[in-house]
C-alpha cells in the first residue's frame, strides 16, 4: 500500500469523478484508475462503484476513507515537523478563490511567494464562497478567498480585506438616480436587477436584505464578475448591485445610490484554519502586504 495510492483513492471519493480527481492530482485518469484498483486488489475490496455516472463509494470505501486521511495527514505531519526543523519550506498550497474575483493584489501575493519559496507548489481554485469554506473546514484548502455577508464563518481565522455596504447602480437618467439621495430595497427592487451569483458576498447580502423585508426580486441577469454586472447594467438591462468599490470607477457611466435600509456588510476576506502551516503563514504575510499596498 502506498501513500500515492490512498491520496487518490481521496481524490476520486471526495471529487466523486476520475477525471476531475486526475485534473487534482495532476496525472493522468488512467493513472489514478490503475492506481486506484491496485490498492482495491491490496485490500480484496473493491472502493469505488464505477457503474453509475458518479464514481461512488461503496460500503468498504466508506469505511476506509477517513482511515485514509488520516494516513495522508499523519504523512503530512511528519513532513511538517522535519521541515521545521530544517527550516525548509516546501510542499503545496492550496488556495481557493471566489468566482469571478479578480483581486489583483491576491495575485500579487502568489506571486511574491512564489518567487521567495520557488520549492512549494501553489495551486489555485475557484468556487462560491460557501463551497470554499467548506473546503478549508475539511483540509482540502489551506486558505481561500471568500465573500459573506455581515460577518466572517466561525471557527476559522480571518483577514478581512473589504467591508463594505451595498449599492445599486444605473446610467444617467434612471429613476434611481433621480435626486442623488440613497434609495430603500423597496425602491430598488422595485426595478429588474443584475446582479452576482449566489455564493458571493454581494449576493449573499441582497439576499438577506429581501428575506429580511420580505421583498422578492426580479433577477434579470447574473454574472460572475463585476465588471460584466456593471456593463450589463449600463447597457439597460437591469440595476446593477454592488459593492460600494466595485461602482467606484465607471466612467461616468455608471451613478451609484447607497441602499439606505440595507445595514449588512458585504465582506471579502481570506479564511484558513487555526495553527496554519509554515508556508501558509509565509503566503499571508505577503498577503498583508500586497492588501495593505492596495489600501
Amino acid at each position: 500500500m502506498e501513500l500515492r495510492q490512498l491520496e487518490y483513492f481521496v481524490a476520486v471519493a471526495e471529487e466523486a469523478n476520475f477525471t476531475r480527481a486526475a485534473e487534482r492530482v495532476h496525472i493522468s485518469q488512467s493513472g489514478v484508475s490503475a492506481q486506484v484498483r491496485r490498492l482495491e486488489h491490496e485490500l480484496g475490496a473493491a472502493l469505488i462503484d464505477r457503474t453509475g455516472r458518479a464514481a461512488t463509494l461503496t460500503a468498504a470505501g466508506q469505511a476506509a476513507l477517513g482511515h485514509a486521511r488520516d494516513v495522508l495527514g499523519a504523512a503530512r505531519a511528519v513532513r511538517q515537523a522535519v521541515d521545521d526543523v530544517s527550516g525548509v519550506l516546501r510542499g503545496r498550497l492550496d488556495v481557493g478563490m471566489v468566482s469571478g474575483c479578480t483581486i489583483t493584489p491576491l495575485f500579487d501575493a502568489l506571486a511574491a511567494f512564489g518567487a521567495a519559496h520557488p520549492r512549494i507548489e501553489i495551486s489555485l481554485s475557484e468556487d462560491s464562497s460557501d463551497r470554499l469554506t467548506d473546503q478549508v473546514r475539511a483540509g482540502q484548502l489551506d486558505v481561500a478567498l471568500i465573500g459573506a455577508a455581515g460577518h466572517t464563518p466561525l471557527g476559522l481565522e480571518t483577514f478581512t480585506i473589504v467591508s463594505e455596504r451595498l449599492m445599486a447602480a444605473a446610467p444617467a437618467g434612471h429613476p434611481l438616480t433621480e435626486g442623488g439621495k440613497p434609495r430603500t430595497l423597496a425602491e430598488v427592487t422595485s426595478h429588474p436587477l443584475v446582479c452576482m451569483p449566489q455564493g458571493t458576498g454581494v449576493r449573499a447580502v441582497l439576499d438577506a436584505a429581501c428575506a429580511r423585508c420580505d421583498l422578492l426580486p426580479e433577477i434579470a441577469l447574473v454574472a460572475s464578475a463585476p465588471d460584466a454586472v456593471a456593463d450589463l447594467a449600463q447597457r439597460g438591462l437591469g440595476v446593477a448591485i454592488l459593492s460600494e468599490s466595485m461602482t467606484s470607477v465607471r466612467d461616468g457611466r455608471l451613478q451609484a445610490t447607497p441602499i439606505a435600509d440595507v445595514d449588512i456588510a458585504s465582506i471579502l476576506a481570506l479564511v484558513w484554519r487555526p495553527e496554519p502551516s509554515p508556508a501558509l503563514r509565509e503566503l499571508l504575510v505577503h498577503a498583508r502586504v500586497a492588501f495593505g499596498a492596495s489600501r
